[in-house]
């Protein structure tokens, strides 16, 4: 897990959609797509669902971001 992996996760959180969180971190939407999945990966949880309609904070997600904001 990198700072930046967790900086990426924030600002998806943050902005509602990967789309736009790639558009504020000025990175392409597929490369960001892949650093959150590696993320998930990595520590063997979910942090956001995905559908259609956009994404949602699991409670695994919401708790790694309450520990990236200490």
């Amino acid at each position: 897990m990198t700072l930046q992996q967790l900086k990426y996760a924030v600002t998806v959180s943050e902005c509602g959609t990967i789309s736009a969180a790639a558009e504020k971190l000025f990175i392409s939407q597929p490369s960001l797509t892949t650093a959150i999945r590696d993320l998930e990966q990595e520590l063997g949880i979910t942090i956001f669902t995905r559908s259609s309609s956009g994404i949602a904070i699991t409670n695994e997600g919401r708790e790694l971001l309450k520990l990236s904001n200490r």
